[in-house]
């Protein structure tokens, strides 16, 4: 059973102050310190262990622009408003109408880790995550469940190569939601999100620069796109960690 969140008057206040620009524009974007108090409302605890969990991806061999600088893992969730249930591990799929890079084949990354699958951090963001979906959708049109996908992301910079966060370019992602969560930025510049209304036009862009900096996507209405990392110090690593977390009518 889920239990009931967000009780506090602070992020009620804060909930509504994000859905408000996702109704009149499709998208939004939190600041660290005002999710972090959010989150915490619904379960936050133990986020250090949860952004170590990065520092263990598997490489995507996927790419089809023959680049090794993202790590990922994935897996896959039932959200109801009595139960979060992970799903037995499945392959991520995307058709070229929305993905022209890599999309028309399934792709099978390896699992989230149990603890990570099950972790209060994970579980704050997805009870947020459905707290706001179900608020901006009408009662009419509100699945049953929503089929979740969650991605952990490294994009990896070289001074010979920048990291690209998002490879196809200016998309969508065939989903009803898109969530982007900041876990962790190290010793990298650019990285910079813009947003397009369905005509192409840009509409807005942000940098996720702080651990917990969040941007909120309608993804039937706008495109979202990341400009590529580069190294700061050429000779430290540098990458740019994010959880991504879609959901879609199941």
């Amino acid at each position: 059973m889920v239990e009931p969140i967000f009780a506090s008057p602070l992020a009620d206040t804060i909930i509504q102050d994000v859905e408000k620009p996702l109704e009149e524009e499709g998208f939004a974007f939190l600041q660290a310190q005002s999710m972090q108090s959010v989150l915490e409302c619904a379960g936050l605890i133990g986020w250090d262990t949860f952004a170590t969990s990065w520092n263990d991806l598997g490489v995507d061999r996927y790419m089809a622009d023959g680049g090794r600088y993202r790590r990922r893992r994935y897996a896959t969730f039932s959200l109801t408003d009595e139960t979060i249930t992970r799903k037995p591990h499945q392959p991520h799929y995307q058709s070229r109408d929305y993905n022209t890079l890599n999309g028309g084949i399934e792709r099978w990354f390896k699992p989230v880790l149990p603890a990570i699958g099950e972790h209060p951090a994970l579980m704050a963001i997805l009870r947020l995550a459905l707290r706001v979906i179900t608020d901006m959708t009408p009662p009419q049109r509100r699945p049953r469940s929503w089929h979740t996908e969650i991605h952990q992301f490294r994009i990896e910079a070289r001074p010979d190569a920048a990291g690209c966060p998002t490879p196809e370019g200016l998309h969508r992602d065939g989903v009803d939601w898109v969530f982007v969560v900041m876990v962790r930025r190290e010793n990298v510049a650019r990285g910079e999100t813009s947003i397009h209304d369905l005509n192409h036009k840009q509409v807005g862009s942000f940098t996720l620069t702080n651990p917990m900096d969040m941007a909120i996507v309608n993804d039937n209405r706008v495109y979202h796109g990341v400009t590529p990392v580069q190294p700061v110090d050429p000779d430290r690593p540098a990458y740019r960690d994010v959880l991504v977390v879609t959901l879609r009518h199941e």
